[in-house]
């Protein structure tokens, strides 16, 4: 009885206490739910979203990872052009935008797992170290690197900070056993002019891969010693070279146009109109000039040409170029990564936008556009590409171009598929053109290494059996022999072969005029310029 008396007087009690305990647990996970538990910052919705996750998260969650992971998704919501650059990239980004790197200095290629040096740059660390060209690699800093390793592994691992040492351990033939070098790691100079050479009597052509910090310097360089051998004319290459640095193409460009020439023109919303003239210091205001052009010309490339094609001062032969029109600055961040954010866009002197069209966060339809190109035809007739005659636009002798898509060249040059075979794309998608190349090379060295000048060793090559030895070489790899086939590619496997080969031994400045001794865009532009047709004529009446 006493019992049920002091449980009526305690159980209201414990029923309010439970009630009340229930309640203060139920409000706290809601709390932590909805993150009152603690303050966040709802000026920055991401960083309070990612402190969230850090305090709150059920299992350990590596946040670096996880904000690395997160980054390339944001960027990938805006135009197709802006990007984070992880910490890991940037800096060798940076390393070829500047137009250098920390190494040793070899050209190396891998031979049954082996590495071998093809070329030592002259002057260069590996060079002043005793490393010679068919020197094996066999190891660095006493690990030993015969075997599966890959060829970018290797790389870095030559690679590393200025003045450090690498320890090279060499099997060099006629040695019977190792030979060990201490090499000093140096900056290694990368230059953007691929080839300058007089490709006919008179004639330069400057072949350009990529506008860096070193492009400006080597371009004028290039420029004077070719008219110094008499040149008063030029061609310059742009296919293929896919941009860079806007100064580097505004300084080149200035070189052709008189003072007071509109160069470019860029546009933003938190950078207002800034136009670009011509200061009138050029040392070519007045040559024949013809600009070469392809589908892979973009961006500071695509300054380059709409600068001489709206002003009239030169005429761009090849196809339409890529289409970027948009300006990125790039931003380190306090950890070494960096970003390349769309700030502007630019505009030729004409007054269009060569942007062709995207759609924010649909990237993946914008890399669709080349696959778009080939499809319609555009590489292969002119007639087959269409722009939008509500962007016309006119050049200063009022000939008609248009924005909207790329720069359309002057003079439409299509793709050459003059010897292309299925054959020819097996040997050549698989490697084996390089493969057999290499292999010439290194079993041929000390014979091929007599002739001083690429005109030697070509016609000395042309005189080879190399066509019939690469056919049996192929089909030791499984390639089947198809006569047919081989016939209509006879000269393209032919001249690729030459120009690897040389390549090897001189490098670019000996395979480019072989490979160019045929090129339908090169000839057509010798052509216009012996015609005196390089300047545009203003449109008839």
């Amino acid at each position: 009885m006493n019992k049920n008396k002091k449980l009526a007087v305690w159980l209201p009690l414990i029923i309010a206490i439970s009630i009340a305990l229930g309640i203060f647990v139920g409000n706290h996970y809601k709390n932590l739910a909805s993150g009152k538990s603690k303050r966040y910052s709802t000026g920055n919705k991401i960083n309070a979203i990612l402190d969230i996750i850090d305090d709150q998260y059920v299992d350990t969650v590596n946040m670096k990872k996880l904000v690395e992971g997160t980054i390339p998704k944001i960027f990938s919501e805006l135009d197709p052009h802006s990007s984070y650059i992880p910490v890991e990239y940037a800096k060798a980004e940076n390393e070829r935008m500047e137009g250098s790197f920390s190494g040793v200095g070899i050209l190396f290629n891998m031979l049954t797992d082996t590495v071998v040096v093809i070329n030592v740059t002259p002057g260069g660390p590996a060079e002043k170290a005793g490393i010679l060209p068919g020197d094996r690699i066999v190891t660095i800093n006493d690990s030993t690197y015969v075997g599966k390793n890959k060829q970018d592994t290797i790389m870095k691992t030559l690679r590393g900070a200025k003045n450090s040492l690498v320890k090279l351990g060499v099997k060099r033939m006629g040695e019977p056993k190792l030979i060990y070098f201490d090499v000093t790691r140096g900056d290694i100079p990368v230059s953007p002019i691929e080839v300058a050479y007089e490709v006919e009597k008179g004639i330069g052509l400057i072949k350009l891969k990529e506008f860096t910090r070193p492009t400006y310097n080597d371009f004028i360089t290039a420029i004077a010693k070719l008219k110094e051998k008499g040149v008063n004319a030029f061609i310059i290459d742009l296919r293929g070279n896919l941009g860079g640095y806007m100064d580097a193409a505004i300084n080149m460009a200035n070189e052709f146009l008189p003072e007071g020439k509109l160069i470019v023109y860029t546009e933003g919303k938190a950078f207002p109109r800034s136009d670009v003239f011509a200061n009138g210091t050029g040392t070519c205001q007045d040559v024949p000039l013809v600009v070469l052009t392809d589908d892979s010309s973009a961006s500071a490339s695509e300054i380059f040409a709409g600068a001489i094609q709206d002003n009239d001062r030169g005429t761009i032969i090849g196809r339409r170029t890529f289409g970027k029109g948009l300006v990125q600055a790039p931003i380190k961040l306090s950890d070494g990564s960096s970003i390349h954010l769309t700030i502007a866009r630019y505009y030729t002197p004409s007054g269009r936008s060569i942007q062709k069209k995207y759609e924010l966060g649909k990237s993946d339809e914008y890399d669709q556009d080349y696959i778009n190109r080939i499809m319609h035809g555009e590489m292969d007739s002119q007639d087959s590409i269409k722009f939008d005659t509500s962007l016309q636009y006119h050049t200063t002798l009022g000939r008609t171009v248009y924005g909207g898509g790329g720069i359309m060249p002057d003079i439409f040059i299509p793709r050459d598929t003059t010897g292309y075979t299925s054959y020819f794309s097996t040997v050549y998608y698989n490697g084996l053109l390089h493969q057999y190349a290499f292999k010439y090379i290194d079993e041929n060295r000390k014979k091929l290494s007599e002739y001083k000048t690429y005109q030697e060793l070509y016609a000395y090559l042309k005189t080879q059996p190399l066509l019939n030895d690469f056919i049996n070489f192929a089909a030791s790899k499984g390639v089947k022999k198809r006569p047919t086939l081989i016939n209509v590619s006879k000269e393209l496997i032919e001249t690729q072969l030459y120009t690897l080969i040389v390549n090897y031994i001189f490098e670019n400045e000996g395979s480019y005029p072989i490979l160019f001794e045929n090129d339908p865009a090169v000839k057509k532009a010798v052509q216009i310029i012996k015609e005196g047709k390089a300047f545009p004529a203003p449109p008839s009446e």
